[in-house]
């Protein structure tokens, strides 16, 4: 019986996010003159100066979904034969900013890796920004209609020690959320990589039912 080569070591990559606290500013005053208190009692009396407005930027999306319940059992045993439809998630430096969960499986000599990522940004603007910078460091690819406010997908091809894996990789805008599909392949048998178009369907079908899920929670 052929022994099995043990599969390339893929590991997820989390890209840091930068969480953005408010802060405020402490005003205060020396001791008041008379003359000033007189002043001031005067003013009051003719004006009545209205408040800064300090309303905060409405988000769409206050925190990141589960992103293990992204995907319906169908969809995951689909894309990742021989995978826990449950999901694997990743340990965040903050689960209430960015979530990622993963799904992994070795079917005969058929290897599948898939991760369903959420990040949400303080806005709108915040998130077309970072769409945009990751969009520009991954060339190659094209525009995906029909998911959230824009969508990109890009798939590569790599070879390590004779052996093709072939990652497809979608990354969608909606509102102030980024939601960041990851889907590879090998063949362990022949060392050749499922075809391109077989891991690009994969992922935007996944990321698809991810943005679903983010919209639908949203609604709940």
């Amino acid at each position: 019986m052929r022994s099995l080569p043990l599969p390339l070591a893929l590991t997820a990559r989390l890209s840091p996010v930068v969480v953005l606290a408010a802060a405020g500013w402490a005003l205060s005053s020396g001791p008041a003159t008379p003359a000033a208190e007189d002043t001031a009692t005067h003013k009051s009396r003719d004006e009545s100066p209205s408040a800064p407005a300090t309303a905060a930027v409405s988000k769409t999306y206050a925190a990141a979904p589960a992103p293990c319940d992204s995907l319906s059992s169908k969809s995951v045993k689909e894309l990742v034969p021989g995978a826990k439809t449950a999901g694997k998630e990743i340990p965040s430096t903050d689960a209430k900013v960015r979530r990622t969960c993963s799904w992994n499986a070795l079917q005969g000599f058929d290897y599948r890796w898939l991760d369903v990522s959420y990040e949400v940004t303080e806005s709108d603007e915040a998130a077309e920004k970072s769409y945009k910078e990751r969009v520009a460091d991954k060339s190659g690819g094209g525009e995906v209609p029909g998911v959230g406010d824009a969508g990109y997908s890009v798939v590569n091809l790599t070879t390590e020690d004779e052996q093709q894996t072939r990652e497809g990789v979608v990354l969608v805008r909606a509102a102030n959320a980024l939601v960041s599909i990851t889907y590879s392949g090998s063949d362990f048998e022949s060392n050749k990589a499922p075809a391109t178009a077989e891991i690009n369907k994969g992922a935007i079908k996944a990321a698809k039912e991810a943005v679903a899920a983010l919209e639908d929670g949203q609604k709940g």
